[in-house]
């Protein structure tokens, strides 16, 4: 069946009362948002919507408005399920109409497999053969899809690959199919000569009760079994780590130093609950500020990505209100953390904690070497280094003044 776009046009285009942001977004901040964030009617487990739906050519033109860079989706984001051919090929021009139109891009893709009923006992690793492989026809489209628009990246977030009781899933088997499915998209690319690479997504639980790949290190330990493992990196999220009470700049951290951090999904989050999906820079600020300081520091090229959920109290001023917070929030945190880094007060702080001593190889003259230096061993002083203060409060408190602009 075919299926009418949402009607768009300048009256409701027209109408938006957000106040513009002090610190604009430019492309070159590479901020992308996808479809299904600020499209989120606001229905949840315990209540019915409260917005209408968006139209997706209707939030390209709002998101350009605001600033930003990209718009990313799932597959029935764009082209709701069911869609004919023809009515496939009406949105897509209407869609590719607003890109050209805004100047927006397609960074990201990914396949929604977790909404319909058949997935509810996952996908890729359903106990069912046949759901498995209708989940991968259903992928390989969105992966054609994504290549035409131009993304380069594809993210898969296995949501309802996992179990809530022990008997019910072979996990080592499901592991196998976890990694049958994922070779055959990356021989798929492969074989193709799509420009893609693939971004797993980890989170440790929701809408399941325990989830497959459930961290950053999971997915990365998993990702070195596979056959093509340099196609595969990792799309960290703020929330799904908090969720799991873990410090989520330290799994950033252990992404790029792995040269895996492909893609990431920024919000906030206040502890371990339920996934809140909060506008960034709301929940854990000082988390936001580290993840800030270290994606610039490390020259992180990708897109900035905004999956988040603007809370279901808000009309749609209060949307893109939200929207625009994100970017904001981003870009002033960017500026309190190169400030930060370029404090005088500060770069001594880092020689007194001895930071620059952590970056110099503990045994460059080799085992012999180290076994040879009676000054690391047999003459060293222990109690005299036990001594010595790390001064790390001075550091972080002037981190924190940078924070709160009180310097």
């Amino acid at each position: 069946m075919s299926q009418e776009p949402a009607p768009y046009g300048p009256a409701p285009y027209e109408s938006a009362s957000y106040e513009p942001a002090p610190y604009e977004p430019a492309p070159e901040d590479k901020f992308s948002f996808g479809l299904w964030t600020v499209g989120w009617q606001g229905r949840d487990p315990f209540g019915d919507a409260t917005r209408r739906a968006l139209d997706p050519v209707e939030t390209v033109h709002r998101l350009a408005d605001l600033g930003a860079y990209g718009v990313s989706f799932h597959d029935d984001d764009l082209i709701p399920s069911g869609t004919d051919g023809t009515g496939r090929e009406a949105v897509l021009k209407r869609f590719r109409q607003a890109l050209d139109a805004t100047g927006l891009v397609v960074p990201m893709a990914t396949t929604n497999l977790f909404t319909h009923p058949v997935f509810k006992d996952g996908a890729f690793t359903a106990n069912d053969r046949d759901v498995r492989r209708y989940a991968l026809r259903k992928t390989l489209r969105t992966i054609d899809l994504a290549a035409e628009l131009g993304a380069h990246t594809y993210v898969a977030w296995g949501g309802r690959e996992g179990a809530e009781s022990g008997a019910a899933k072979d996990v080592r088997a499901a592991l196998d199919r976890m990694k049958e499915a994922l070779d055959l998209l990356g021989q798929y690319v492969t074989e193709q000569g799509y420009g893609l690479r693939f971004a797993l997504e980890p989170k440790p639980n929701e809408p399941r009760g325990d989830i497959l790949l459930p961290t950053v290190g999971h997915a990365l330990a998993f990702i070195e079994r596979l056959e093509r493992p340099e196609l595969f990196g990792v799309n960290p999220e703020v929330g799904h780590e908090q969720m799991a009470g873990l410090n989520f700049p330290h799994g950033v951290a252990q992404a790029l130093w792995a040269g895996k951090l492909f893609h990431i999904d920024l919000n906030g989050q206040c502890g371990i609950k339920y996934d809140q999906d909060l506008r960034f820079g709301a929940g854990d600020l000082r988390a936001a500020f580290w993840l800030v300081d270290l994606l610039e520091t490390a020259g992180y090229q990708g897109p900035r990505h905004f999956d988040f959920k603007p809370p279901r109290t808000e009309d749609l001023d209060g949307v893109w209100a939200s929207a625009a917070g994100c970017m904001r929030n981003y870009l002033v945190l960017k500026e309190r953390a190169a400030a930060f880094r370029t404090d005088s007060a500060v770069q001594e702080a880092l020689r007194a904690a001895r930071l620059d001593e952590l970056a110099r190889p503990t045994a460059e003259d080799g085992l012999a070497g180290l076994l040879a230096d009676r000054t690391a061993y047999e003459s060293f002083d222990a109690q005299a280094a036990a001594a010595r203060g790390m001064a790390f409060e001075q550091l972080d408190q002037l981190a924190l003044n940078h924070l709160l602009a009180a310097v």
